[in-house]
């Protein structure tokens, strides 16, 4: 079986095989000026480079990037999304078009990864009232023999308003027992896999579009779902990276159910490669989000054993955790930073708690009673709602 770090390797030998230079990954954190809060994607780093800069290694890159996304924050415990993840790039900076580009994909997901053409399906951009059908694409999947859906808003990648823009195909794999049926967008066990993006324009603050002078290739694969794919896994959480965490968790703070053993170990070892990157929590943007995801933790142990504690957390899950994102931080720092916020959170909800059983708030509470909460207690909206469930769920 096909491990992890295998599936890296394979991947990054194959583009550089084909003239591509090897990338340094990039930190959580963007550059300053950067307009997301967290590198989301692998082309982040290189926004100026598909802008039209001159890269110093060349104009095909290659590289293994890790990645936040807070918008997937809700769908975390299902069989596809993370919170912090890695993604597996290739980009042409003004070099090949796109149909190489899927050509190649075509060719590295069948010969390099053995993934049968059967399993495979395809979307592409079908036109809109601004940009016509990407032809180009349609017929490389066409003759390549893969089946093509058509459409819209899912196959058009911008990454904002604002900027960068252009038709995207989407390679997806067929995870069901029986032989595939359906489409992408029909049948939730296509599960996609890999982003070939066409970056063709830049959209303005008036919406209009301009065509790049050097239009440029970027395509990003989801390490983890390939490898639950290629080890035949029911979830990503299920891949051999994920085992030390899945197997002691449920030894450790048991009995939980799945979706909690997932979530726990999903935030967990997202906080520890958000600490191991220098951000700590806080109550705005990029520490506001770590604190987030160590109360989710919290507020998901304590609701099976209120006296769970994170530090029972082995030190060697840390490890292993910072290791594989290729991060130096000092395990035991990390886990100081854990318990710190599992103090103060623990703080907080007592004194909420105390708070929410004064009779003004016995009733449905208004706006300015979140606001009164928030600005003058420091409770914000979504632990005053766990609060109120909490004591619901006490009286009945």
């Amino acid at each position: 079986m096909i491990t992890t770090e295998q599936t890296v390797r394979t991947f990054v030998e194959f583009f550089r095989e084909r003239g591509h230079q090897l990338v340094s990954g990039e930190s959580l954190v963007p550059p300053p000026g950067g307009s997301v809060l967290f590198t989301t994607s692998g082309m982040h780093p290189l926004t100026e480079y598909l802008m039209g800069r001159t890269h110093p290694q060349g104009r095909r890159l290659t590289n293994l990037q890790r990645c936040l996304r807070t918008t997937d924050l809700d769908e975390v415990g299902d069989d596809t999304h993370l919170t912090v993840f890695e993604m597996l790039g290739s980009w042409s900076l003004g070099d090949y078009g796109g149909s190489q580009s899927l050509r190649w994909g075509f060719e590295l997901l069948r010969d390099g990864f053995g993934v049968d053409p059967g399993r495979m399906h395809v979307t592409v951009f079908g036109g809109d009232e601004h940009v016509g059908p990407d032809n180009q694409s349609w017929e490389t999947w066409t003759e390549l023999g893969v089946p093509v859906e058509p459409t819209v808003d899912e196959n058009w990648w911008d990454n904002g308003p604002v900027g960068l823009c252009g038709p995207d195909s989407e390679i997806f794999v067929w995870t069901g027992p029986e032989s595939p049926r359906g489409t992408p967008t029909t049948d939730e066990r296509w599960v996609e896999v890999w982003n070939h993006v066409m970056m063709r324009y830049v959209r303005h603050s008036d919406g209009s579009l301009e065509a790049l002078w050097r239009p440029g290739i970027d395509t990003g694969l989801g390490l983890e779902r390939l490898v639950r794919i290629l080890q035949g896994t029911r979830s990503v959480f299920e891949i051999d990276v994920f085992q030390p965490w899945m197997s002691t968790l449920p030894r450790l703070w048991g009995p939980l159910d799945e979706p909690s053993v997932r979530l726990l170990c999903d935030h967990l070892r997202s906080s520890i490669v958000v600490i191991g990157d220098g951000i700590t929590p806080s109550t705005t943007g990029r520490g506001y989000v770590l604190r987030r995801l160590i109360r989710r933790v919290l507020t998901t142990l304590w609701r099976g054993d209120p006296t769970s504690t994170l530090s029972d957390l082995p030190i060697d899950l840390i490890e292993h955790t910072l290791e594989h994102f290729r991060q130096l931080g000092d395990p035991r720092e990390i886990r100081t930073i854990l318990l710190d916020e599992e103090r103060k959170f623990g703080q907080l909800l007592q004194r909420g708690r105390q708070i929410l059983s004064r009779p003004r708030f016995r009733e449905s509470l208004s706006d300015s009673d979140y606001e009164y909460l928030r600005d003058t207690h420091g409770i914000p909206r979504d632990l005053v709602l766990h609060l109120l469930t909490e004591s619901r769920r006490e009286r009945y």
